[in-house]
């Protein structure tokens, strides 16, 4: 089952998807739907893939999935699914109410699975029966009532995300700046491939950075930045037909043979390698 918010005016978006067995993301057979997804396993262990990479999607967990991801399910019949995109609700520019840019979206270079545990599970249920119910109301201010929903439900997670993979050592100031980190390496990560280059950004120093991520996920602000052009450059091996040469100049290697260096060290196969044979997908 799928109820579907369209607002005529903006373009908004709002999709809720209930167990829908055909329930899947192809991202470049989609261009035009640029839709940020929340979903839900409500049954037992499954496999979603993502971009390729096999992950297993616990029970009663939450996953969200960016825009520029494609993925499927092997149990979508126990998922259910919010899809909305940023004309129905942009999390940037309302990044104040919900604080979820650069942790809960944008923010990991794994796959966020978030746990409910029984009180949380039947808090979730019970904004899903109000979900309902609002899609089946049709007035004046149905849109708006979405809107306040969706947004309940991105403060939950957000939630969720600190308790559950947030260290309590880091301030809100320290995660601020952690955010703003993460949400500009998605927005600069084809030219800016630098620690340095982000520091200046941030007006902090390269140190300062490092220190926090040390206590945010035991990485380094580089590893972030690498990782982020890694998974971009997969994706565009994936599912496009460019050549090697047109990739690296898309993700700013201004020479061919340094991409493929790059791309081999992080995943363990050249490139060509990777387009031919789709070796690497789990390195």
């Amino acid at each position: 089952m799928r109820h579907s918010y369209h607002e005529s005016q903006t373009k908004g978006v709002l999709n809720l998807i209930v167990h829908e067995p055909s329930f899947i993301r192809q991202l470049f057979l989609e261009r035009n739907s640029r839709l940020l997804t929340i979903a839900w396993n409500q049954g037992a262990d499954q496999t979603v893939t993502i971009d390729g990479i096999d992950y297993m999607f616990p029970e009663q967990t939450v996953l969200p999935l960016v825009v520029h991801q494609s993925f499927t399910f092997s149990h979508p019949e126990t998922i259910i699914a919010w899809q909305f995109n940023r004309e129905f609700y942009c999390i940037v520019d309302h990044d104040r109410e919900v604080s979820c840019v650069g942790l809960l979206f944008y923010g990991a270079s794994l796959p966020l699975f978030l746990h409910l545990a029984d009180r949380e599970r039947r808090k979730f249920e019970a904004l899903l029966m109000v979900f309902d119910d609002e899609f089946s109301t049709h007035d004046s201010i149905q849109g708006e009532m979405l809107r306040m929903l969706l947004k309940r439900l991105i403060i939950k997670l957000t939630r969720l995300t600190k308790d559950q993979f947030i260290n309590n050592k880091l301030t809100e100031p320290d995660l601020t700046i952690i955010r703003r980190f993460n949400l500009l390496v998605e927005t600069h990560f084809r030219k800016l491939h630098a620690v340095s280059d982000y520091a200046n950004l941030l007006n902090k120093s390269p140190k300062t950075l490092s220190n926090l991520f040390a206590l945010y996920n035991q990485q380094s602000p580089l590893q972030a930045i690498h990782e982020r052009i890694t998974m971009e450059a997969r994706r565009l091996l994936l599912y496009t037909d460019k050549s090697t040469k047109e990739i690296g100049f898309e993700l700013g290697f201004d020479e061919v043979a340094h991409f493929s260096r790059f791309f081999k060290k992080q995943t363990g196969v050249p490139p060509s390698t990777f387009k031919s044979t789709g070796l690497g997908l789990g390195a």
